[in-house]
């Protein structure tokens, strides 16, 4: 007898690892993921739960009979890229399975690092990537996205060993003003809150919110500046521009929000592009080495300069 995380027999099937249970659903090739609306402020009531927005790839598993397959949020195959989050599944006590969740890379403090995961996947093959999953879109041969995620969420509670490389994302009590303000104070992304007595719907849903304590953009990087003193990083930061009506306008530098593996990364994209000239007309910043204005990338930041340029400015990612 197979049981979720509420005690209740999901279904009895003698011999389910070898085969699957007569009058079983086929395992769906591939389920558009549910994404949240963008909103000022967290909604109030205790209808919704609140979690970490983290920091990654959304992308969805597909568990049957130990054959796992990683997909985008666009339906592509990644599993090649997640190796060790696709043997972890493979374990996973269930005939068949489709979960939802983000794959990261944790940080020095424990944190969500997307630029960190994009280095990962560059250079080491996603061997240090886990996965928070948050949903449960279907089980042992039945559907349950018609279920509430209160249902859901406690079927997949049952599932998660919650270690290393799969872990549950978890829900908080509380408000989400409350909860929203300490992820702030601890600079995280943002929160997502849902609504617990919904069914899962693809597609943008006003039944999941997700509200940000930064702004986040796509630049240009025009150059970087090299580093210097006695530590010798990759680079000490990179020169950002806005495209405004077929224009290049400086934002300013970012020196934050990569370690220096991910400098690395950068630094080398960046070589492959050098220019002799800024991209930007007569824009002159000393020591900065300049490049093509080809390679795009995630800043978050916390508003601008009387100046106009970024104002706490952090390194999210390169845009592929």
């Amino acid at each position: 007898m197979i049981r979720h995380a509420g005690g209740k027999p999901i279904r009895s099937c003698e011999g389910f690892a070898d085969s699957l249970c007569r009058g079983d659903r086929p395992l769906p090739g591939w389920i558009a993921p549910c994404l949240p609306t963008l909103v000022a402020r967290p909604p109030v009531g205790a209808d919704w739960i609140h979690e970490i927005k983290w920091d990654g790839y959304r992308i969805s598993v597909y568990v049957e009979r130990g054959a796992v397959i990683v997909r985008t949020r666009n339906g592509y195959d990644w599993t090649a890229r997640f190796p060790t989050i696709a043997e972890a599944l493979g374990k996973l006590k269930v005939r068949s399975a489709v979960i939802d969740g983000e794959a990261t890379v944790l940080d020095e403090k424990g944190g969500s690092s997307f630029a960190e995961l994009q280095a990962e996947l560059a250079t080491g093959g996603g061997q240090r990537a886990v996965l928070y999953a948050f949903d449960l879109l279907f089980l042992d041969g039945e559907d349950w996205r018609a279920r509430p995620l209160e249902e859901r969420r406690a079927a997949l509670a049952g599932l998660i060993k919650k270690k290393p490389p799969l872990l549950l994302s978890q829900e908080y009590a509380g408000t989400g003003a409350d909860f929203f303000r300490v992820a702030c104070e601890h600079e995280l992304e943002g929160i997502v809150s849902k609504r617990l007595d919904k069914p899962y719907r693809s597609g943008r849903s006003k039944d999941w919110l997700k509200t940000k304590c930064v702004q986040t953009e796509e630049f240009v990087v025009i150059g970087y500046q090299p580093s210097s003193g006695a530590v010798r990083a990759p680079l000490a930061n990179i020169k950002v521009a806005r495209r405004e009506d077929g224009t290049l306008r400086y934002m300013g530098a970012v020196g934050t929000g990569f370690s220096e593996r991910v400098a690395k990364v950068l630094r080398d994209r960046l070589d492959a592009i050098r220019s002799p000239r800024c991209a930007v007309p007569k824009l002159k910043v000393a020591g900065a080495l300049w490049t093509k204005p080809d390679l795009v990338v995630e800043i978050d930041f916390r508003g601008l300069s009387a100046g106009g340029e970024l104002r706490h400015a952090s390194f999210r990612g390169i845009v592929e």
